[in-house]
C-alpha cells in the first residue's frame, strides 16, 4: 500500500512541472479580453498506466482501442449527440456542446424549457438501456453523453459500447462507486484511500442499536441513489433513529468528519486523467448552512479552501488509488470522476464519489471552459484523453440556485417565472433545472430546483454581487435562494 501511494504522488509530482496543469493559479490582474484568459495546460493529463499493475497492457503506454474509434477518429465534422437528462447540469452540457463546431444534431432528453431554445427535446426513456440505443441507432448518434446518475447504474453506457456508439460516462461496474456507498467505503478502506470510520448493514432495523447508541453528531446514510439527499447528520440519536425510518434497504452508518467540504473533479479515461478546476457547494437549504440537505443551493469555483498543495493530495492519496483499484478490478472508470472531500485537520478525506458533473457543480465549471467540450468529452469516450489539453478561464464563477418553495421536502410548482431576459442582459447565463411551458406559453415552476444563475467575475466578489443582481431581476413570487452563496 505504501509503494502504491508513493507511486501515486511521484506521479503527481511529475504531473506538477508546471503550475497551470490544474487551471488554478493565484489571483492576477483580470484579463481584457478572452484569449488572454485561455491557457494552454500541456501538463493537464497524465499517463495511469503505471497505476494498473498486472494489467496486460502495463507499462506499454498503449490504449486498447473502443470499437467505435476507426469510425469516430475518422470524422473531423459536426457530429450527433444525444445528451441524457432534463436539469440544469443537462442545460449547462448543452449550451457548452452546442459551441463547438462538431456539434451536429443537439437531442436532450427529456430536456425542460430551457434547453428547447438550443437543442431537439425527446420523449424517451433514459434510464432504459435497450431504448436509450434504439434512439440513438435510429437518429445516427455519434456520441451520448449521459448526465445523472441513474442511467449510469442501470447500464446505459455498457449497451451503447456493446453497439458501438461512444458514451461519455462509466459502466454500471464502475457506477458503483456512486449507487453503492457499502462499496465505495469497502472500497476506499482496501485501497488505503483516508474516509471517514463506518459500518454498513442490510437494513435500517439491522442499524437500530448502532445508531442508538453511536458517539454524536453520527451522519446516516442511504447505501444508494438518493438525487444527493440520502444523507443526514443527526445531531441527537432520537435524529439519526428518525432518518434510519425514511430508508428503505441497506444503510452506512458514519463517524461525522469536520472542515470544510470541497469538490474535485477528474475526467478518466481508464489510461488518462485530466484535472478540473474545484468547486465548493453548499447542500444545506437555507442561508448560514442551515435546514435539510438539498440536491444543492449554489457553487463557487475555483474552492477558496482547496490549496494546490491539498488538491495534490487529495489525487495522490484518494483519487489516484481509486482508479488503480477500479482498473485492477477489472472495471476501469471512464467518464468524469466528482470527489466530495472534507478538509480536516489531518488532510483532506473522502466523503463520497459522484459518477458525473454534479448539479449545480456543473453550472459552474462549464462556463469556464474555453476550449471545446465536444472533443474533450469525445476523447475521454475513445480512451484518447491524452491527446486533448482542456484550458480554463482564470475567472471565478459563482452559481446561485433559485429553488420553488417547499424545496426539498414539498416543492410547490405551476408558479409563473417572468423577466429572465432582463437578468441575463447583465451577463450571466441561466441555467433551467425544473421549467416547463404552460398551455398558454408561460414559463413555469416544474420541479425543486428551478433556475441556477452563474457569473463569472476577475474574483469572487465581483462574480457574487453579479450573480445576485441578476437574480433580483426575475420576477417569480414563488422561488426562494440563499443570499450568502460564496461569502463563506
Amino acid at each position: 500500500m505504501a509503494n502504491a501511494r508513493r507511486d501515486a504522488s511521484r506521479a503527481i509530482s511529475n504531473l506538477i512541472v508546471n503550475r497551470l496543469a490544474f487551471g488554478e493559479l493565484p489571483r492576477r490582474a483580470r484579463p481584457t479580453d478572452a484569449a488572454n484568459r485561455r491557457r494552454a495546460n500541456p501538463a493537464e493529463t497524465v499517463n495511469l498506466v503505471n497505476f494498473r499493475a498486472g494489467h496486460p497492457r502495463a507499462g506499454t503506454g498503449v490504449v486498447v482501442p473502443s470499437p467505435w474509434d476507426a469510425k469516430a477518429r475518422g470524422m473531423s465534422g459536426p457530429i450527433d449527440i444525444l445528451v441524457l437528462g432534463g436539469g440544469g447540469r443537462e442545460h449547462a452540457l448543452c449550451w457548452k456542446l452546442r459551441q463547438s463546431p462538431r456539434c451536429g444534431r443537439l437531442v436532450c432528453a427529456p430536456g425542460n424549457a430551457g434547453i428547447a431554445d438550443i437543442a431537439e427535446c425527446a420523449d424517451l426513456a433514459i434510464a432504459d438501456p435497450a431504448a436509450v440505443t434504439e434512439f440513438a441507432r435510429a437518429n445516427d448518434i455519434g456520441l451520448v453523453v449521459v448526465g445523472p446518475e441513474g442511467p449510469l447504474v442501470a447500464g446505459v453506457v455498457d449497451a451503447l459500447r456493446a453497439a458501438g456508439i461512444a458514451a461519455f460516462g462509466p459502466t454500471a461496474a464502475a457506477a458503483r462507486l456512486e449507487g453503492s456507498k457499502g462499496f465505495t467505503k469497502d472500497l476506499a478502506r482496501a485501497a488505503g484511500v483516508p474516509t471517514a470510520g463506518y459500518r454498513r448493514f442490510a437494513s435500517a432495523g439491522e442499524a437500530h442499536h448502532y445508531v442508538a447508541v453511536h458517539p454524536l453528531p453520527v451522519v446516516v446514510k442511504a447505501d444508494g441513489l438518493a438525487g444527493g439527499k440520502g444523507v443526514i447528520v443527526a445531531e441527537t440519536n432520537e435524529e439519526g433513529l428518525a432518518a434510519l425510518a425514511d430508508i428503505d434497504g441497506a444503510v452506512v452508518v458514519e463517524q461525522c468528519l469536520s472542515g470544510p467540504e470541497a469538490s474535485l473533479f477528474v475526467l478518466a479515461d481508464g489510461s488518462s486523467i485530466a484535472v478540473l478546476p474545484s468547486a465548493q457547494d453548499y447542500k444545506r437549504v437555507f442561508d448560514d448552512d442551515t435546514g435539510p440537505n438539498s440536491g444543492g443551493m449554489g457553487v463557487v469555483s475555483p474552492s477558496p479552501h482547496l490549496t494546490d498543495e491539498l488538491r495534490d493530495r487529495a489525487l495522490a492519496e484518494i483519487v489516484l488509488p481509486t482508479l488503480k483499484a477500479m482498473a485492477d478490478a477489472g472495471t476501469p472508470f471512464t467518464g468524469v470522476l466528482y470527489a466530495g472531500l472534507m478538509l480536516t485537520a489531518d488532510g483532506p478525506k473522502l466523503i463520497e464519489y459522484n459518477v458525473r458533473f454534479g448539479d449545480p457543480e456543473a453550472q459552474a465549471l462549464l462556463p469556464r471552459l474555453t476550449s471545446d467540450l465536444v472533443e474533450l468529452l469525445l476523447a475521454c469516450a475513445q480512451g484518447r484523453l491524452a491527446e486533448v489539453t482542456p484550458s480554463w478561464s482564470d475567472e471565478t464563477a459563482v452559481t446561485v440556485v433559485y429553488a420553488a418553495m417547499g424545496y426539498p421536502l414539498a416543492p410547490i410548482t405551476g408558479t409563473i417565472l417572468d423577466n429572465l431576459d432582463e437578468a441575463a442582459a447583465l451577463g450571466v447565463q441561466i441555467f433551467h433545472a425544473g421549467t416547463k411551458r404552460s398551455a398558454a406559453g408561460k414559463l413555469v415552476a416544474a420541479g425543486g430546483r428551478v433556475l441556477a444563475i452563474t457569473a463569472l467575475g476577475a474574483d469572487r466578489g465581483e462574480a457574487r454581487s453579479l450573480a445576485y443582481a441578476a437574480i433580483r431581476k426575475i420576477r417569480w413570487h414563488g422561488g426562494f435562494y440563499r443570499r450568502d452563496i460564496a461569502k463563506i
